[in-house]
């Protein structure tokens, strides 16, 4: 930024000139003497003095300047200063003591950040001693030994002239054997902030405080209702814990008059962990998370500290605006996600701090912008960007710092935060020392800024976006003493954005071959935002087939915002590993809704059926979904009359459905038939299946053989059935015989049994006609299955002949064989093959022959 006495043609008010040029002539007094001093040394000295010279920058003693208070004094304060002095030589140091300098007022900003480059002593610049009692003395100090230091002087010693920033030392002075003379051996440089009254005109300061963390929360959820999350490891619990960074920023920031810069996806996550959550192993199993109390009370105490305070909620999970304009705008619907974190990014911030904060504001890395950076930003409805005055340069004749605000076209304003003041803790600040130096460097430039100008001025102040607990604690520690200092006051950032803007600041924004090379290195690829866009297209395919969609949604919703994070910078490998573990368990839960495996089938007839198998292992219902059975041969079989036939699937959670499809075969063979579901849009969803279809066509060859076979049984039936009747006769014969057989001339009861049993035989016959009588023959049995011969020799024995009804006596037929064989062909009976024929053989019934299938070319009897 522009400033005094940094640019050519440019110069302090005439008041301060006044006040510059008796310093500067009291401040060349001990000059001056350093020069006569060198010029009168003897010859024999001189390379001493060179040595001397060298030895205050070659690091024999290194100084720390551990602490220094009060940081900002005033009239009547006793300054205390401590700290280390180590002997980093070969050589012990001999007399040494270590002193305090007052070197001059520093007019510029330029000139504060001179100093603090300086590692070496300059005689007369750096201000004499100043002496007395307030040293501290060490009669040796060996090699490689530490000594701590505290010296207390009262500020009214240090002779400080008006008000301003002067350059004060620490340096520690004595000989070595090499070098037997006085000299300084180390020396540390910090500043001295002096405004021991109420400024006229007090700069309006923003300081931002960011709650911002890395990506801690996967896409993972549980089963159940509430949904329960999965965290990439247990980091975020370290961090709010006591003593942790994000617990150390929120008990910091409390007490301060700051602007709360807070990224919703850090509220989401620890509001996750109030609850149930898992967290993933190295092994990729998970564990349960123990934490609930820590996040509890991390959300409660945030709550308290942000209630009636500025709070400004960033895109969902900070997304990275410069990779996004850089290397994401090519890839269809990257500006998408970025609308998408910036909507629910308010409502995320409002659900768990019940505070309304401002979402107008983007913030790119570093604050470095190009017309890419700011077209993208202002994309998803921010008409702010706080951007950084070491990329938005002041190249007009400012004398001073102008507002943060200024116009750069297009509605948008740029809030140019300074950047000398937004990188003072940027470095490491676990030493004391360090920290110590980079809270009077802030100072200093705080108040050599505000004694710029009479005009005043709205200041914006961006650190890093993710400050250690070192460096956390430096911020607060300056800010402390910026806060209850004479010089500034604060001011929320919504106040700044809308402070005039100066008429000589630029709004010409850097060109995008201007953006750091050091920051677009370690930019997120292309090839991230394809991936993500990836994942957009599946997640997009799978939420319409789903009932509950906001079960997928929202949680795939907001892993795709982290995948396009700011922390990814410099991670390229983890954000990798990210972005496919969010996929692959997309792939896997949506793989959950699939087609069944079939193995061939066999089709036999022109028509038939065939079942697919829709199975559903999710926990919610799906519907919206199309499955299509295609045949790849519709000449030989067709699906539903055509070559492929469709039919709606919906299955509820944890089920199956069995989808029916009618088909019609043409010809025989196998046919290969692809099943794949679709949703109601036509995309592919999911795996298809295949299976063969054998295609076996009923011929005139087993029509015939079928034919044949329903025939037999037809006439085993009708043979069954003569059978019986024959059967029927034979008894009806025999019972005739036997009537004649016992007939009696004279007895009146034999021929009344004569007729009873004719009646019975006609009742016998149901009415048919009579039979012709038969005498059986030598050798063959009656129907009962004894030989009529036996029963000849009973009418023998007893004496009795045959006698007619009419008492004569009965003649033998003539041909019996002719009786027999006529009864045979009214019968309708055949001799067995296998069976030598007798005149007076009875057919055999069917039960006496073979019940055994009849085996292959055997002839069928009909």
């Amino acid at each position: 930024m522009a400033e005094a006495a940094d640019f050519q043609g440019s110069s302090p008010s005439p008041a301060r000139r006044r006040l510059r040029r008796a310093g500067a002539l009291i401040a060349g007094a001990p000059l001056l003497a350093g020069l006569l001093q060198l010029s009168a040394a003897p010859s024999a000295h001189a390379g001493g003095q060179d040595s001397a010279r060298a030895a205050s920058g070659s690091g024999t003693v290194s100084v720390s300047l551990d602490a220094l208070t009060p940081s900002v004094p005033s009239d009547g304060d006793t300054l205390t200063v401590s700290g280390t002095v180590t002997n980093n030589g070969k050589q012990a140091v001999t007399g040494a003591h270590v002193g305090l300098r007052v070197g001059p007022e520093l007019d510029t900003r330029s000139a504060i950040e001179e100093i603090a480059r300086r590692a070496e002593f300059v005689p007369g610049a750096d201000g004499p001693e100043v002496g007395g009692k307030y040293v501290q003395k060490f009669s040796r100090l060996g090699p490689g030994v530490a000594e701590h230091f505290s010296i207390s002087v009262p500020v009214d010693k240090l002779n400080l002239g008006s008000d301003g920033v002067y350059e004060f030392s620490v340096s520690l002075s004595g000989q070595t054997s090499a070098r037997p003379w006085e000299q300084v051996l180390g020396i540390q440089h910090t500043f001295l902030p002096w405004q021991p009254d109420e400024a006229g005109t007090k700069t309006k300061t923003t300081y931002l405080w960011p709650l911002v963390s890395t990506v801690h929360m996967t896409a993972e959820t549980g089963a159940g209702e509430q949904q329960t999350r999965y965290f990439l490891n247990d980091d975020l619990a370290k961090d709010i814990a006591p003593g942790g960074r994000l617990a150390q920023m929120l008990s910091l920031g409390k007490e301060l008059d700051v602007t709360w810069v807070i990224d919703p996806d850090l509220l989401a996550s620890v509001d996750a962990m109030t609850r149930n959550y898992r967290i993933r192993t190295a092994g990729g199993d998970s564990v349960a998370g123990t934490h609930q109390a820590v996040a509890k009370q991390w959300l409660a105490e945030l709550q308290q500290a942000v209630a009636g305070k500025e709070v400004v909620a960033l895109p969902f999970a900070d997304p990275d605006l410069a990779s996004l304009a850089h290397n994401g705008t090519s890839v269809t619907g990257s500006l998408s996600q970025l609308k998408d974190a910036t909507d629910v990014a308010a409502g995320t911030v409002e659900t768990v701090l019940h505070v309304k904060p401002s979402t107008d504001f983007a913030w790119p890395v570093d604050g470095a912008v190009d017309p890419s950076i700011v077209k993208v930003a202002t994309s998803a409805g921010a008409d702010k960007v706080i951007a950084r005055s070491d990329s938005l340069r002041e190249t007009g004749s400012l004398t001073y710092t102008p507002n943060a605000a200024r116009p750069i076209g297009g509605g948008t304003t740029a809030v140019v935060a300074d950047a000398r003041l937004s990188t003072a803790f940027e470095g490491d600040m676990t030493r004391a020392g360090d920290a110590t130096l980079a809270v009077q460097r802030f100072l200093a430039q705080s108040l050599e800024l505000d004694q710029q100008t009479d005009k005043q001025r709205s200041i914006v102040v961006a650190p890093q976006r993710m400050p250690s607990a070192s460096q956390a604690q430096a911020m607060a520690q300056a800010l402390t003493a910026l806060q209850g200092g004479t010089w500034s006051q604060p001011q929320p950032l919504a106040a700044a954005a809308k402070a005039g803007p100066d008429p000589a600041a630029t709004t010409r924004v850097p060109s995008r071959a201007d953006y750091p090379s050091s920051l677009r290195k370690r930019e997120l690829r292309r090839s991230a935002f394809a991936s993500i866009a990836r994942t957009q297209h599946k997640v997009d395919n799978f939420k319409v087939v789903l009932t509950d969609e906001s079960r997928v949604v929202t949680p795939f919703g907001r892993a795709m915002n982290r995948e396009m994070s700011a922390s990814w910078r410099g991670r390229a490998g983890e954000a990798r590993d990210f972005r496919d573990g969010v996929e692959a368990y997309l792939d896997d839960i949506s793989e959950q809704v699939k087609l069944i495996d079939k193995s061939e089938t066999k089709l036999s007839g022109r028509s038939a059926t065939i079942p697919v198998t829709v199975q559903n292992n999710l926990v919610q219902g799906v519907h919206h979904l199309v499955l299509r059975l295609t045949s790849t041969n519709p000449t030989r079989l067709k699906i539903g009359g055509k070559a492929y036939d469709e039919q709606p699937v919906a299955v509820a959670g944890g089920h199956s459905q069995s989808v029916k499809f009618t088909t019609s075969a043409n010809a025989n063979g196998p046919v290969t038939v692809i099943a794949q579901l679709y949703t109601q849009d036509g995309q592919k969803y999911g795996d298809r299946i295949t299976f063969d279809v054998k295609v076996t066509e009923i011929t005139a060859t087993v029509m015939l053989i079928i034919g044949g076979g329903v025939l037999l049984l037809v006439l085993a039936g009708f043979r069954m059935y003569t059978q019986r009747r024959r059967a029927a006769a034979r008894e009806e014969a025999e019972a005739a015989q036997a009537e004649q057989g016992d007939d009696r001339p004279a007895g009146r009861d034999g021929a009344q049994r004569d007729g009873a049993g004719q009646d019975g035989a006609d009742q016998h016959n149901g009415g048919e006609q009579d039979v012709p009588d038969q005498q059986s023959g030598p050798g063959t049995a009656d129907a009962t299955g004894e030989p009529a011969d036996a029963g000849a020799a009973r009418g023998a024995t007893d004496g009795t002949e045959d006698v007619s009804a009419d008492g004569k006596r009965l003649e033998e037929p003539e041909n019996l064989q002719g009786s027999s064989d006529r009864l045979k062909k009214k019968s309708g009976t055949r001799h067995r093959a296998d069976a030598p024929e007798q005149p007076s053989d009875p057919t055999p019934d069917t039960a006496a022959e073979n019940a055994d299938p009849s085996g292959t070319g055997e002839k069928v009897d009909r």
